[in-house]
């Protein structure tokens, strides 16, 4: 899966911009603030209908302007579609070969990528909810089936959490419907946690081969946390499982007024050589092993969806010395198109910028260099 083109109409900094992109790599210099991580977030938003940088749809319309517009060019194997998404105020619209698509979840997965930034760092250090919702992105995309479900889940998830309150404050209200309630949200986390546990697997069989060809060094490991005991990941274990906690905490839940147990509780920790990263790995070694679990989702999008995602990699050159910078410029397979931002490419290795498009980013302003 490739952008041959990106068009952006007062998206951010720019006015307009219309970009044709190598199927290849693609990298993106300039100094911090000039534009650069703008092109690569619009094509974030092109594939996920929201950014993963702020949660106001009205920031990402250039100041003074009534609406923003992202259209790109994608082409998957020999299919080709045009995408278009159209951010107004309190309206967006997704469009596929120009026709309005009323449900973004219909619009979800006709672009796939995989996105790293500095912030990722906050997948480690930060709370389980950032890595919930990482989780949940990425799923979404390879699976329209745990889309659905996870939004069922959610709305589920809300009701059951309501009517715990009231049972807490009415002693006559009926505890069968939270029963009813119960049973159809333990369905629904079945399915999510073993979506999970099978993500996590798979990432977790390629994650340290990934971090030794960055760092040459090795030991990363991936422990998925659900808040209930697992036996096992089939269905009848999950099911016995969550339904025990359900009924032998039925009145912490209640004084609580809320579900304690369940997917949304979710965790999983990065381990090197047995501890635990967050709190006994530097800062370098914290960004090489959240690098190699994005690097390692790209087998996982190919099997699911029969092609390879797109690869955003922003300010990627950040805290990693020269070495590891041409190593993983070397390891960054060419077969999948990649979109890179950095402030400069100095002391990098000519051989490992062959067949790289390079873009100069300047105040609004992007060219195309020509190599010597």
């Amino acid at each position: 899966m490739i952008i041959t083109k990106l068009n952006l109409t007062n998206f951010r900094n720019y006015q307009k911009l219309n970009l044709e992109l190598s199927p290849n790599m693609n990298i993106f210099i300039g100094e911090n603030g000039v534009g650069k991580t703008n092109i690569l977030e619009a094509a974030s938003v092109l594939a996920l209908t929201k950014s993963y940088r702020i949660g106001n749809d009205m920031d990402l319309i250039r100041f003074t302007k009534q609406k923003a517009k992202i259209k790109g060019s994608v082409k998957k194997g020999r299919t080709k579609k045009d995408l278009a998404i159209e951010i107004m105020d309190k309206q967006k619209k997704v469009l596929v070969n120009n026709k309005q698509i009323k449900r973004i979840a219909d619009y979800i997965a006709n672009l796939n990528v995989v996105i790293f930034t500095p912030n990722d760092l906050e997948i480690m250090t930060g709370s389980p909810s950032i890595r919930r919702n990482l989780l949940n992105m990425e799923l979404s995309q390879i699976s329209l089936e745990y889309l659905k479900i996870s939004n069922e889940y959610n709305k589920l998830l809300k009701t059951r959490n309501e009517y715990l309150k009231i049972l807490f404050t009415n002693n006559i209200a009926d505890k069968t419907y939270l029963d009813i309630l119960t049973e159809k949200l333990v369905e629904k986390a079945v399915f999510i946690y073993k979506m999970r546990h099978l993500y996590l697997e798979k990432i977790g069989n390629n994650i340290d081969v990934i971090f030794k060809n960055i760092t040459d060094s090795s030991g990363v490991e991936l422990l998925y946390k659900p808040n209930i005991e697992i036996e096992a990941y089939e269905e009848d274990a999950i099911r016995r499982a969550l339904r025990h906690k359900f009924h032998k905490y039925y009145k912490k839940e209640l004084a609580y007024g809320m579900t304690l147990y369940g997917p949304h509780r979710d965790d999983f920790t990065f381990s090197y050589k047995g501890k635990d990263m967050k709190v006994y790995a530097s800062q370098g070694q914290q960004k090489s092993a959240v690098l190699s679990y994005k690097l390692a989702t790209i087998k996982i999008f190919e099997e699911y969806s029969g092609s390879s995602p797109v690869l955003l990699l922003d300010d990627i050159f950040s805290e990693l010395d020269l070495k590891k910078k041409n190593k993983l410029l070397k390891f960054i397979s060419k077969d999948i198109q990649s979109i890179i931002t950095t402030t400069d490419l100095k002391n990098i290795s000519k051989k490992a910028l062959d067949n790289v498009a390079i873009f100069q980013v300047s105040n609004g302003n992007v060219e195309r260099c020509e190599k010597k």
